[in-house]
């Protein structure tokens, strides 16, 4: 049974999302203001957070950035009533891996939550992929180089996969945002950027003179073996 934490305010809110998510057979976890969210996460064993930007203490932008500055990986879902652009950009470029624009449908958000953890599951895939000294592991979602673990966020391992599996193919930001983010409509951000920078840290021989996550000026980017 997988594991969520959700982190809300809004009582009623809070208790709609529990009983939903329990009647899919989740087990949840609460927090009710950004603090407690945030410790919850560090701490305890979850497969996927539920998480308002609107928190007392902490808001949901930190929380995010901070989950991801301490290597938690784990799929981030946020939970937003702002309708600008903006705010959705800034949660993505925090590290979270989807948002739901608040009123939500019950539908779409359990939908969501699936996909999310259908992926960092890796129930999408059973092929493995070596690169240099890096070896890919699509069933496990693992990453090692040089045979030593790497640890990846869900979003940058779905970004990885997708450059695997297009490799030589110029992708561009906008194919990128919406095979691997799942837009319809992608707003302009650099969010897209920042993951590929990420996967260079991490698997570059030398992340300024790349050798395998290509930039292509003004379109994308290509992965070469």
């Amino acid at each position: 049974m997988p594991r969520l934490l959700v982190v809300e305010d809004d009582p009623a809110i809070l208790t709609g999302l529990v009983d939903l998510l329990e009647r899919e057979e989740f087990e949840v976890l609460t927090a009710r203001d950004g603090a407690a969210g945030l410790k919850s996460g560090l701490k305890d064993e979850i497969d996927l957070i539920v998480l308002d930007v609107l928190l007392p203490k902490i808001d949901g932008f930190e929380v995010c950035r901070r989950l991801r500055a301490d290597n938690v990986t784990i799929p981030i879902l946020m939970l937003t009533a702002k309708t600008q652009e903006a705010d959705k950009v800034m949660g993505l470029e925090r590290g979270a891996d989807d948002y739901v624009t608040k009123p939500f449908g019950v539908a779409e958000l359990v939908a969501r939550v699936k996909a999310l953890l259908r992926r960092s599951t890796g129930s999408d895939g059973v092929e493995t992929f070596a690169f240099s000294d890096t070896q890919v592991d699509f069933a496990t979602r693992r990453v090692k180089r040089s045979g030593r673990e790497v640890t990846l966020t869900a979003r940058q391992f779905d970004l990885l996969h997708y450059l695997i599996r297009n490799r030589g193919r110029v992708i561009t930001r906008e194919e990128l945002l919406r095979r691997v983010w799942g837009y319809d409509d992608p707003p302009i951000t650099r969010t897209v950027d920042a993951h590929v920078a990420a996967l260079r840290n991490r698997l570059e021989a030398r992340p300024a003179r790349p050798k395998h996550f290509l930039g292509v000026r003004s379109v994308g980017y290509r992965f070469q073996e």
